[in-house]
This record gives structure tokens, sequence and C-alpha cells, in this order.
């Protein structure tokens, strides 16, 4: 038994880590619900708007993609890619402005955040920082979603 240890681990471990490594990335694709939205959402065009690297966001029951994330954002609607090393599971979603939805805004100890709803039937919960949606509120225009006066904006 030793000796099949020393001969196949150096065979046998790389393949149980890449199994492994692309299993967590699938559950992960369908605890946040990001495989839900694949149904309906997968980008089937390269994306030419504004785009952020290495973002951050929360999504259903607090999974975190923490630096992970390319958002992107047009007039037309919201981008969002995951990482090359945790992309299996979760390919690029292109969302339209009317599938999206400005949930609330919150500040924790001075930072600010903002929860978007993704889908008008799924309604997950995507959490970003208030200077991400910012930014994604300038590159949509006349395109982000209507909030309501009730959540206004983020005093200075």
């Amino acid at each position: 038994m030793r000796q099949f240890l020393n001969t196949q681990f150096p065979v046998i471990f790389p393949v149980f880590f890449i199994a492994l490594w692309c299993a967590i990335s699938l559950l992960a694709s369908r605890v946040t619900g990001w495989a839900a939205l694949t149904r309906r959402f997968r980008s089937t065009m390269p994306f030419t708007g504004q785009t952020w690297n290495w973002q951050s966001a929360r999504m259903r029951w607090t999974t975190h993609y923490g630096s992970c994330l390319t958002v992107g954002a047009d007039p037309t609607g919201l981008y969002l890619s995951v990482m090359f090393l945790f992309r299996m599971g979760h390919p690029s979603l292109f969302l339209p402005w009317h599938e999206v939805s400005v949930r609330r805004r919150w500040k924790v100890l001075g930072l600010r955040y903002v929860e978007l709803r993704l889908g008008q039937e799924e309604q997950l919960p995507f959490q970003i920082s208030g200077s991400l949606a910012d930014r994604i509120k300038a590159a949509a225009g006349p395109g982000w979603p209507i909030e309501a006066a009730s959540q206004g904006t983020f005093a200075s």
C-alpha cells in the first residue's frame, strides 16, 4: 500500500484536486443562484461596455464572491463574469435592466452598500459596495432601474 501511494500519489492528487475544485465551483453556482440565472441570462455575445475587474459581491445565503468578479454595465444591461479559476458552473451573464431592481441601500460603519435583485422571476440578491453601484449607475445611464423614493441616496 505504501509503495502504491508513493508511486501513484503524484498522479492521483492533481486529478483529485481538480475534480474537487470543479465540484466546489459547481456547488457554489447552485448555492448562490448563479446557475438559476444562467438558464435565462447566459451571455452569448462579447460585452463591449464599461467593466470593472476584481469586484466583490454577496449573493444568496450570504455567499461571497471576493475580488473575483468582473462587473460591467451599459445602457442595455448588467454584465457579470467570474474569474477563470472559478468559471466552472459560472458562465458569463448579461441581464437587461428591466430584469434588475434596486432593493435597498444601507451603511455599516460608514461603508455604503446596495442590494440589487437579479431576475424578475428569480429575485436573487446581489449585494455590492455603494461605490461600485455608483459606477454601474453612471455607465447604465437612463437604463438604471428606478429606485423607490424611500431608498433615497447616500448622504456624503
